[in-house]
C-alpha cells in the first residue's frame, strides 16, 4: 500500500510539473485567464491540414500574450449574454511547427487534400499565401477560432471546416447561407470591436492590433 501511495503521489507530481512551466514573460496560459474557454487544438492531433502532430506541440494548451488573454475575455463575457462562447484551435505557435509545415509542402503527402485543399494544387500553397515561412501566429498575439453555442457546444456553421484553403474561406465570399454569413459576420463584429484585425483569406484567423511582440518571433514549444 505505501509503494502504491508513493507511485501515485510520484504521477501526480509528474503531471503536475507537466503544465505548470514557467512561460516566457508576457505570455500566459489561456485557460488561467479564461478558465471556462473551449480549447481544441488541432495541430496537436492529427485532425489538421497535414494529418499528424505537429512538432513543438507537446500538450494540448493554448498560450497567447497577456494582451491577447485579456482581449479574448472580454469577448467571451461579451458573447456569453447570447449563450455563445469561443473555441480555439490554435494561438501561439512556435516556429519550429511553421517549419514543419514547410517540409510537409514539400513532400508528396496529400492524405487530407479532400478535406483541407480540395480545390489548390499542394505546390501552390505557397504563392497562394495559404501557408508562409514566417507565421504571425509565432509572434503570440494571433488566434484561430470559431464561436460555439454553450447551450450544446455545437460550433457556428462558418460555411468551411477549419483550414479550408480555399476562396470559401474568404471574408469577401457571397456563396453562402444567410445562415453562415450572419455567423462570420458575428465573429468579425465582435473581434473588431476589441481590437482584432481579421486575415481576408481565413475566416478564423485574427490578430491583436496592438501586440506586443510585433517583430519577434518565438521558438519554445507549446507545453
Amino acid at each position: 500500500m505505501q509503494i502504491l501511495r508513493t507511485t501515485l503521489s510520484y504521477s501526480i507530481l509528474i503531471f503536475s510539473f507537466s503544465y505548470c512551466i514557467e512561460l516566457r514573460e508576457g505570455f500566459v496560459y489561456l485557460k488561467d485567464v479564461i478558465p471556462n474557454i473551449k480549447i481544441d487544438l488541432k495541430y496537436f492531433t492529427k485532425n489538421n491540414f497535414v494529418g499528424n502532430k505537429i512538432k513543438g506541440y507537446n500538450a494540448p494548451v493554448a498560450i497567447v500574450t497577456k494582451e491577447t488573454a485579456y482581449a479574448l475575455k472580454e469577448i467571451q463575457n461579451d458573447l456569453k449574454h447570447f449563450d455563445y462562447g469561443l473555441k480555439i484551435f490554435d494561438s501561439y505557435r512556435p516556429q519550429q511547427a511553421v517549419d514543419h509545415f514547410v517540409r510537409w509542402a514539400k513532400n508528396n503527402s496529400r492524405k487530407m487534400k479532400s478535406i483541407h485543399y480540395p480545390d489548390v494544387k499542394k505546390k501552390n500553397l505557397f504563392k497562394e499565401g495559404y501557408i508562409a515561412k514566417k507565421s504571425s501566429h509565432t509572434r503570440g498575439s494571433t488566434i484561430d477560432l470559431t464561436i460555439i453555442n454553450l447551450n450544446n457546444g455545437k460550433e457556428l456553421n462558418m460555411g468551411t471546416v477549419y483550414d479550408f484553403f480555399g476562396k470559401e474561406s474568404w471574408l469577401e465570399n457571397k456563396n453562402l447561407t444567410i445562415a453562415q454569413r450572419a455567423n462570420r459576420l458575428l465573429l468579425q463584429s465582435v473581434m473588431k470591436k476589441y481590437g482584432f484585425i481579421p486575415l481576408k483569406e481565413e475566416w478564423w484567423h485574427y490578430t491583436l492590433s496592438n501586440e506586443p511582440f510585433s517583430e519577434k518571433y518565438f521558438n519554445f514549444p507549446v507545453e
